[in-house]
């Protein structure tokens, strides 16, 4: 009989009931490739986007109709069952994390990764729930606070959606960093937002965060709440807006900011950088953890039978930290 495992399909854009269950061939790894059998794999804000083909000026490089890739799902956690010829990082047995990158395919039983890519060893002390979600919110959240806002110990930074996951991971980060943190959050995720570090948390749906003058270091906007003109009187002198929220009519503030005043709109694609610095990336989010430190907020875990309802889940906006199917 024919080895097969499970994957979810997206056959076209649309809400979460267009995911459709199929059975696929098992795949034979090549010779640099790895076979893994998923513990765990993500479901995530992106995921969805991906799933609805939003923003529509990504749909050339994703599919016009429907994504390229066909599957869904990027981060993941799992066990090496078989190697290609050519591997030397992994062997059957080891357990790993990463993510699938633009071939998709995480939301599955099994899935053949290049060794090359975003894969790492998945410490013992760390569950496969808590690491498939590491190349979402978390390593989103360092590259941004770490490479682009470049926070460092006394910088007031300023936390957009303290309760999600980029921004539960965003505020462990910045404390860890040595930064003074203030976050926004619904009054119910109050109490969570401050536990993760945040010394004043702000009830979104009573006060404004942004004040001009209050001076903040860094504003990182996790979910495109605000804007660079918004956020701009609420900066310190040569403060930076960071939001990893893409849309078309933010270019032009993050290109005049490059060359006007001091203030700063910055955007970087994580998923577009070359695997060795994501692993770099991941090695000093791993330090963080060991050190306790840092911890996903893990929110619902859901069978993988039932992706469509976590995507539902995730897309109603409320979830806290991270989602997971198993």
């Amino acid at each position: 009989m024919t080895a097969t495992l499970s994957a979810w399909r997206i056959p076209h854009y649309g809400a979460p009931d267009i995911l459709t269950p199929v059975t696929l061939p098992m795949p034979e790894p090549g010779q640099t490739e790895v076979l893994i059998r998923i513990r765990a794999s993500a479901v995530t804000r992106a995921d969805g986007l991906m799933r609805r083909g939003e923003p529509l000026f990504a749909r050339p490089f994703l599919g016009l109709r429907r994504p390229r890739a066909g599957l869904s799902g990027t981060g993941l956690s799992g066990e090496v069952i078989a190697v290609g010829d050519k591997v030397s990082r992994f062997a059957p047995g080891d357990m790993v994390f990463g993510e699938a990158g633009m071939h998709f395919g995480a939301n599955a039983t099994h899935i053949c990764l290049d060794e090359t890519g975003v894969l790492m060893p998945k410490p013992e002390n760390l569950s496969h729930e808590d690491a498939a979600v590491l190349c979402d919110g978390v390593l989103t959240s360092w590259h941004y606070l770490h490479n682009l806002g470049q926070v460092k110990s006394g910088d007031r930074v300023l936390i957009l959606g303290g309760a999600g996951s980029l921004g539960s991971a965003a505020v462990q980060i910045a404390a860890a960093m040595g930064a003074e943190v203030t976050a926004t959050s619904s009054a119910r995720n109050e109490a969570l937002v401050a536990a993760l570090g945040a010394s004043r948390v702000i009830d979104y749906t009573r006060e404004a965060a942004m004040q001009p003058g209050a001076a903040y270091d860094v504003i990182f906007d996790t979910v495109g709440v605000a804007s660079f003109s918004v956020a701009k009187p609420a900066l310190a002198e040569a403060g930076r807006y960071l939001c990893p929220v893409l849309k078309l009519g933010r270019l032009p503030a993050i290109l005049l900011s490059s060359v006007m005043g001091r203030k700063r709109a910055l955007f970087a694609a994580t998923g577009l950088e070359k695997p060795e610095r994501l692993r770099a990336m991941l090695s000093e989010i791993l330090d963080l953890i060991a050190q306790d430190r840092l911890a996903p907020v893990m929110d619902r875990i859901y069978p993988l039978a039932d992706l469509v309802e976590a995507h539902a889940y995730v897309e109603g906006g409320h979830k806290r930290g991270n989602v997971v199917v198993v």
